[in-house]
């Protein structure tokens, strides 16, 4: 895919999830950048024995790090956990320590742009689902 820029007055869309096979067990993360209706880029990596949660706090990360390439002004995150969606916009506490750590880097992440937004949507999702099989094939390449 060719990089597409993302213009100051335009938002780039990032879908991300995270997966674990048991918990905790072999995980992986992705995500997809989209402009309008269009998917501008997807990656996806292993992130060998983690917990559900610790991999999609990791897709955000990594969709945040990689976005900087984009954008730096508006973005919006998208996942289906509303465990993550809720503690990094603040309406959930953070029990675990793991988790702050993670929770920290994304706001670490999250400086880097004008403006972030961060939105929970079902697993029916389109870009959802497609960063779901993403991951499931980066893990399905680990053990084949």
């Amino acid at each position: 895919m060719r990089k597409t820029l993302i213009k100051k007055e335009d938002v780039l869309k990032i879908y991300t999830d995270g997966a674990a096979r048991s918990n905790p067990g072999p995980g992986a993360c992705a995500f997809i950048f989209v402009k309008g209706d269009e998917v501008i880029y997807s990656d996806s990596k292993y992130l060998g024995t983690v917990t559900n949660n610790k991999a999609e706090y990791n897709a955000v990360i990594e969709a945040l790090k990689k976005a900087v390439e984009y954008t730096r002004w508006n973005v919006r995150v998208y996942s289906d956990s509303k465990l993550i969606i809720n503690q990094i916009n603040g309406e959930w506490r953070i029990k675990e320590e793991h988790l702050k750590k993670l929770y920290d880097e994304v706001m670490r992440c999250k400086g880097r742009f004008n403006k972030v937004e961060f939105f929970q949507v079902g697993r029916t999702n389109r870009f959802i689902e497609e960063a779901d099989k993403l991951c499931n094939q980066c893990l399905n390449n680990i053990y084949n």
